[in-house]
């Protein structure tokens, strides 16, 4: 009979890694995601859509905002926000060394 010890399968790492670099990429790709696509490419494509409407495979958008171009508008702005946060939270939290996860520091 084998004595199964109750231990992870992989051993536990410390926790003195640098948490701002996530949060540096999550921020900014919030801030892209948001503003980039929420905002500015929904204008831009109702912006240029010609009065008769642009066909986008199922979808046919118009130059006027209808009720799910707005909502898409202000989940954008409110996620390039949540992502400007972000980053003001990786600028003031104290700096550690950067090191990736299963490595020695």
């Amino acid at each position: 009979m084998t004595d199964l010890q109750e231990t992870p399968a992989v051993p536990p790492t410390d926790s003195g890694g640098d948490e701002r670099a996530g949060f540096h990429v999550a921020g900014t790709l919030l801030v892209l995601l948001g503003w980039g696509f929420g905002v500015v490419v929904n204008l831009l494509v109702h912006w240029t859509a010609p009065a008769a409407g642009r066909s986008f495979g199922p979808f046919i958008l118009f130059p006027a905002f209808g009720p799910y171009a707005l909502a898409v508008l202000l989940f954008g702005a409110a996620t390039g926000l949540l992502g400007l946060a972000i980053l003001w939270i990786a600028r003031s939290s104290p700096k550690g060394p950067l090191v990736l996860p299963g490595f020695a520091y």
